[in-house]
Order: structure tokens, then C-alpha cells, then sequence
């Protein structure tokens, strides 16, 4: 018999060598032209509502800027109803991102940190079961949420993400999944270029759009920030 753990060792020192990109999610929902209803109101893109006769039917949305989809619909999930919990949306600007939600009419919840406490009474979310009223006061990424349900209870949560721990991204690679993400990232780098410019006693730096450039990629790929 293999010896489980040392195959696990031999994985992760060879190191995965095919892309598996996440495609799908699946989502249980008991009215399908209700939840189509709804994530359209979220304003994702309707991918396709495909049809078998009586018996299938299927739908995909994406949302904006996301490489991964969710599907739902008839005969395409066992789960029950409402049972999808922990879905994940991420956002460069976690106020921007609920402000859009309650224009279009969807009930969101504030945004919400964690003090360190992970047993309460509260929904649970990836730092436990407490929800701290207003963003992270440092406004750390990763540590600021907002919460949100489809009409079936399947429940969503906004991330606000800025800059990734080290080794979660391709480091040779910096990319933006839309013009919103792109504008943040730029108003983080003038943001920080300002206190640049003060450490350099006032000057104007000619060279900002190099500081800029290596600020963005090192933001993104989570690499030491240039001061």
C-alpha cells in the first residue's frame, strides 16, 4: 500500500505543472427565473439559459471582471436551496462595491471586520463568528466584508482586497480585471507617492510613473513597497 503522506511530499515537491483554472460554481436555487431576476439586478452577465424540454435547464452568469462563473437551474444540483454559503466576491473597494449594490435595490449588510474572535454568535465568515462594525480600521487587505443573500439564502460575501500575500500571484505577472481596478490601483499608488514626495523633502519626482509602476506591481504580487 502507498505511503499517503509521502506521495503528498513528492506532490508538492514537484509542483503542479497543469493549469487548473476554477470554471463553475454551482449554486442550489428553488425558483429559477427569480434568482436569473436577481443576478441580472447584480448587474453579472447572463452567459447562457439553455434549455432541455421540461425537465433541464441551465443558466450562467459571471460577474464583473470574473474568470470563474456560477451556474444554476434544473436537475444541475442535488444540494438544497439556499445551502451555498461562504461565496466569495472580490473587490479593490469594498464601499464602492456596496454603494453599487444598494443602488440596484439589493439588501447588503455593512461592512463588517474582525477584532481576532472567532467564536460568536454572528453569521460565520472567514475570521469567525464576530462582526465588527466599519471597515478594518488599518484598512488591511483581506480584513474588511460585507455580506449579502440571493432570494434563496445562498450567501455572498465582499472581500476587499489591495494587495496579495507573497506567493499568491504570479509575480512576474500584473494584471487588472477591469478599469475600476485598475483606477484604485492608481489612487492607492498617488496616495502613497504623496508621502514619497514628502520623505523627499517636497520635490516633484520626475520619475513617478517608474515609482508608480513598481509600487502597482509590487502591491499586486505582494512584494516589499517602494518608500
Amino acid at each position: 500500500m502507498a505511503d499517503v503522506n509521502s506521495e503528498i511530499a513528492g506532490n508538492d515537491a514537484r509542483g503542479a505543472s497543469v493549469d487548473m483554472k476554477l470554471e463553475i460554481v454551482v449554486i442550489p436555487v428553488s425558483d429559477i427565473d427569480r434568482a436569473k431576476e436577481f443576478y441580472e439586478r447584480l448587474g453579472w452577465r447572463l452567459d447562457a439559459d439553455f434549455a432541455n424540454g421540461d425537465d433541464f435547464r441551465v443558466m450562467q452568469f459571471t460577474p464583473p471582471g470574473s474568470g470563474c462563473s456560477v451556474i444554476f437551474g434544473k436537475n444541475v444540483n442535488a444540494a438544497a436551496p439556499g445551502s451555498a454559503q461562504g461565496l466569495y466576491l472580490i473587490v479593490s473597494d469594498i464601499g464602492a462595491a456596496r454603494a453599487e449594490l444598494l443602488e440596484r435595490g439589493i439588501a447588503v449588510s455593512e461592512v463588517f471586520h474582525s477584532e481576532g474572535a472567532y467564536v460568536g454568535t454572528d453569521d460565520p465568515y472567514l475570521f469567525g463568528r464576530v462582526r465588527v462594525s466599519g471597515p478594518d480600521p488599518q484598512h488591511g487587505s483581506y480584513r474588511s466584508f460585507a455580506s449579502f443573500s440571493d432570494p434563496d439564502g445562498n450567501g455572498w460575501l465582499f472581500q476587499e482586497i489591495t494587495s496579495r500575500l507573497p506567493g499568491r500571484i504570479d509575480s512576474t505577472s500584473t494584471t487588472f480585471a477591469s478599469a475600476k481596478d485598475l483606477a484604485s490601483a492608481f489612487r492607492r499608488a498617488e496616495a502613497a507617492h504623496g508621502e514619497h514626495e514628502k520623505r523627499s523633502g517636497g520635490q516633484r519626482d520626475e520619475n513617478w510613473p517608474d515609482w508608480y509602476a513598481a509600487y502597482m506591481v509590487a502591491e499586486q504580487s505582494g512584494a516589499e513597497l517602494p518608500l
